[in-house]
């Protein structure tokens, strides 16, 4: 394993990686995929350069640069713009273009703040509704997340599939969409916060709690667990 301060370089070594091999996927598939299918994996290309910040927040997005090398037309492109731009990770200004959304503090506040209320009340119908085995389920994630904690790309992963897991056991859709849509503006800045000196230590601690609350069938307390969660989150993030 590299020393910990080499970590965050490596992972992002490896994700521009992963990331120009997507590329040169789309280049090869522009010829026979449909728009539609075209233009889905042209935003999720963007969205992973968005995340593993390749692409700048406040960047302004040069479309005929990005359409050359990748080998398509601005339409598709254009239609991922406009799917970013929807999930708030892109800004469209009139005359000037496409831009890297920035994230202010009071961003960041409001996100937290709605997740925090989302998720703690998923938090409390799960101890309510879930089956023995969907506990299990989360269990053997936080078996995992506990595993991961000195690979830190795995370790931001695996937390998400717990979170958005424990959504779809709560069992409301619209939630579900809401709270997608307002983590991808999130991971504008919750990567970096994961990378500051102890916070995964410190996030992991919460998810141990949040687990012995919901093994317990303890609702109250996987609400408060949760909102601290969030708390402590916004804190390393702010």
């Amino acid at each position: 394993m590299p020393e910990p301060a080499q970590q965050p370089e490596v992972y992002s070594m490896i994700h521009n990686y992963e990331v120009r091999i997507r590329a040169s996927m789309i280049r090869m598939a522009a010829l026979t995929l449909a728009p539609r299918a075209l233009y889905e994996e042209v935003a999720e290309l963007l969205r992973e350069r968005i995340f593993a910040r390749d692409m700048e927040p406040g960047a302004w997005i040069d479309e005929i640069r990005i359409a050359e090398e990748l080998g398509i037309s601005r339409t598709p492109l254009r239609e991922a713009l406009k799917v970013l731009a929807a999930e708030g990770l892109v800004t469209m200004k009139v005359r000037r273009g496409a831009y890297v959304t920035e994230v202010s503090e009071q961003d960041l506040r409001e996100v937290y703040h709605l997740l925090s209320l989302l998720e703690s009340d998923a938090a409390g119908e799960v101890a309510h509704r879930a089956s023995d085995e969907e506990l299990l389920e989360l269990q053997a994630l936080h078996a995992e997340l506990e595993a991961a904690i000195d690979e830190r790309a795995r370790f931001f992963t695996i937390n998400e599939q717990f979170h958005m897991r424990l959504l779809e056991i709560a069992g409301n859709r619209w939630r579900d969409q809401v709270v997608a849509d307002l983590r991808k503006v999130m991971k504008l800045n919750r990567q970096a916060s994961l990378f500051k000196t102890g916070r995964v230590q410190e996030s992991l601690a919460e998810h141990r709690a949040l687990m012995e609350a919901l093994v317990r069938r303890d609702a109250a307390r996987c609400v408060a667990r949760m909102q601290a969660h969030f708390a402590n989150g916004l804190e390393a993030a702010g």
